[in-house]
């Protein structure tokens, strides 16, 4: 399997990830980004999941964000994209 380079992600090719998928969810779980390639171009990408928990008071801060940027979209004053919002909502949630 192809080694690291200085980044926080490895790339293999489709044939060494089937060989080694496992071992590249366990990368991707701990937090590794793992880009997979076809025919030496990038295809697709392995990352880990957020853990699903979090509180209910979470949960009513994320919506109350949201709805306020909603609003702000609605009245024409649009902060920032709909995709920097959830990026950042999403950072914020770990």
């Amino acid at each position: 399997m192809r080694q690291r380079d200085y980044n926080d992600y490895m790339i293999t090719n489709l044939r060494e990830a089937k060989a080694h998928l496992s071992l590249l969810v366990q990368r991707a779980a701990g937090g590794e980004e793992v880009i997979i390639t076809v025919h030496g171009k990038p295809a697709a990408r392995l990352t880990g999941v957020a853990s699903p928990v979090a509180s209910a008071g979470d949960a009513r801060a994320w919506m109350s964000e949201l709805a306020i940027e909603a609003e702000a979209a609605r009245c024409g004053e649009l902060r920032s994209t709909p995709q920097e919002v959830w990026d950042g909502l999403r950072a914020e949630r770990g």
